[in-house]
């Protein structure tokens, strides 16, 4: 599947394939006029992907072969053990966590599951945690905690579940919760946006002490389609509101919002899964490696710093 802005790309990828089906045939001619065309597709892509605008990062970020938390959890890990359950309500497939290694570090993982397929997705509920999707995710951490296990968070939700089942459960203090416990949590924890980290759903498992993003990945408030529907009573206005958002890593790198962004393969996470998850897990090797240096006690003042100095005015 291709974006419109990759329509370019995908056009000169197909006079490619043409090309190199006619080769057997009219010898080293058409094989010198494959290697340029490569090579002009290589500039293309390279200009294109290297000056997206926020709303095209939008689309990448929700592109529907981007990889998905299992797909990071057999190409990144080495084991993942999943744990079930909040001890009060039920299971939440939409939030789903366990024990895992990597490299030499024990982690605790936590993440959102979209489902790829239809019947996955509707399981899933696209990734919207409920209440004891949050509590369960909470639990996990405090046995993280309980054990001196770094926690990774791998974050990719619109939002947390607006429905009524889930406000009548507790939502808002579930993850009300969890923003305070995250914040004294005496154990390293590490978040990356993975894709779309939308509003407090996202926050819930991110109050973290180094929280970084993959370069087309987004997080915001609240989606652009959103922000323009209350702005400017349109939600054709998306790419508008997605710039005024500054939602991109870039920006929130700039605003001091995120500490590091994790950069994908050229044309997108969706383009080379492995890539993608050998980025991340050489990041998160780094990250937990230099966490679990630093005492308890240090991780969490640093940790109320960081997140008290967001949002100072000069």
């Amino acid at each position: 599947m291709s974006l419109d802005f990759e329509a370019p790309i995908e056009e000169l990828e197909k006079k490619i394939e043409d090309l190199k089906k006619q080769a057997p045939e009219s010898g080293d001619g058409i094989d010198k006029q494959v290697s340029g065309l490569q090579t002009e597709l290589l500039g293309l892509k390279k200009k294109i992907y290297s000056n997206l605008s926020p709303w095209q990062r939008v689309q990448l970020a929700r592109h529907p072969e981007r990889p998905l938390i299992r797909d990071y959890i057999s190409l990144a890990f080495d084991e993942f053990i999943e744990l079930h359950g909040d001890r009060c309500f039920g299971d939440d497939r939409a939030l789903l966590g366990g024990f895992a290694t990597i490299d030499k570090h024990k982690v605790m993982l936590l993440g959102f599951s979209k489902g790829r397929g239809v019947e996955d997705k509707i399981k899933d509920n696209f990734g919207m945690a409920h209440p004891e999707g949050y509590r369960k995710a909470l639990r996990l951490m405090k046995l993280a905690e309980k054990y001196q296990i770094p926690v990774v968070s791998l974050v990719d939700t619109p939002a947390a579940y607006p429905g009524a089942a889930a406000e009548e459960r507790g939502q808002a203090e579930a993850i009300a919760r969890n923003l305070t416990e995250m914040a004294g949590l005496e154990t390293p924890i590490i978040a990356i946006i993975t894709g779309e980290g939308g509003s407090g759903g996202a926050l819930g498992i991110a109050v973290a002490d180094t929280v970084m993003m993959l370069s087309n990945a987004i997080y915001s408030v609240i989606p652009p389609e959103g922000c323009a529907a209350i702005l400017w009573k349109d939600s054709s206005k998306a790419p508008e509101a997605a710039e005024a958002l500054k939602i991109t890593a870039k920006s929130l790198l700039e605003l001091g919002v995120i500490d590091g962004i994790i950069d994908e393969p050229l044309g997108g996470a969706n383009t080379d899964h492995a890539a993608t998850a050998m980025a991340l897990r050489m990041a998160l090797i780094k990250q937990v490696g230099a966490l679990k240096r630093t005492s308890p006690r240090k991780l969490v003042g640093k940790r109320l710093d960081k997140f008290a100095a967001m949002g100072r005015y000069k």
